[in-house]
Formats: structure tokens, sequence, C-alpha cells
């Protein structure tokens, strides 16, 4: 479900989005530290018959191309974003089926775990599945989010349920 928030951004960055920048945009996500804009570009022209390889290292030479060809638009888009919205802005590029994202925000996030909890992610990281907690700590995050996506779907909308309830309480 997409917030009224996300909506907002979407229509922002709709109007303010040079045009021909993208075909389309796909996705605006956003979170307490950042928005993401991925929007679609178009593929690059290629002769019958190219293998696989062939088309997957041209769709990732033109989403670099893309990637430094826009970069001064797209950073005079970022900072009226950053200064409107108070979040960074990252973003990505979608061309025939393959996703690229640029400059994405890495946020620390604090968290006390107990020792079974530790050794989780020690395990994880003997085990040469991740080379730090910290990555192991994400690791983690990433499957369960990959297992998950449908339960936390749903918790997304019921929390926006939740949001547009008490904008209408006795408070609002």
């Amino acid at each position: 479900m997409i917030t009224s928030e996300q909506e907002a951004l979407r229509g922002w960055f709709t109007g303010r989005l040079p045009d021909g920048l993208y075909s389309e945009l796909v996705e605006i996500t956003v979170d307490r530290e950042e928005i993401t804009v991925i929007g679609r570009i178009p593929p690059p022209e290629l002769a019958d018959g190219v293998s696989d390889a062939e088309r997957e290292a041209a769709v990732e030479g033109r989403i670099a191309e893309f990637r430094e060809r826009t970069r001064e638009a797209r950073m005079a888009v970022a900072r009226e974003a950053e200064r409107r919205y108070g979040r960074k802005v990252s973003w990505g590029a979608e061309c025939d089926g393959l996703r690229g994202l640029f400059t994405t925000v890495s946020a620390p996030v604090m968290t006390r775990l107990r020792q079974p909890e530790r050794q989780v992610l020690d395990t994880l990281v003997e085990a040469g599945v991740a080379r730090s907690r910290s990555e192991a700590l994400g690791w983690c995050v990433r499957l369960v989010q990959k297992h998950s996506e449908s339960w936390l779907d749903e918790l997304r909308d019921s929390l926006e349920n939740v949001r547009r309830l008490r904008a209408q309480g006795p408070d609002a």
C-alpha cells in the first residue's frame, strides 16, 4: 500500500524531474533517512541473437552511462528535495529488467543484543557468510525481508491505517 507521504513525494518528483530524465517513474521509497527514486530508462539497441552475457553487459553499461550523463540534473533535484523533505535522496535506474542503485544511504542502526543473538551473528562471521557482526545483522534482515515480504506488506498497510485513524482522532 502506498502511503500519503509516498504519494506526495511521487507527485513532487513527477513534477520536478526534468522532462525525459526517465521514460517512467517506477518507484519512490522513503524511510527516516532516505528517499530513493527509481525510474525506467530505455534499453540499448542490440542486434538479434546476442548472448545473455552481452545483453546483461550492455544493460549494465546503459545504466552506468545514464548515471554519469544525468548526474548534474539529479544532483540539482536532490539538493532541492533534501532541503524540502529533510532526507537524503538516492537514485536508481531500471533497464530491461535490471536495476541499478546509485549512492544509497547506509545508515547505522544501534541495537542491543543478548548473548544468544550475538552468537548467531558470530557464527555467520566465523562461517564466512559475513565479515563482521554488522554485515551479519544486515544479512539476517535481508533474509527475513526475503521470506516475510507478504507479512511485512500487510503490517505496513495496517500501520498506514493506524496513522490515518490517528489523524482523524479527537485531537486532529
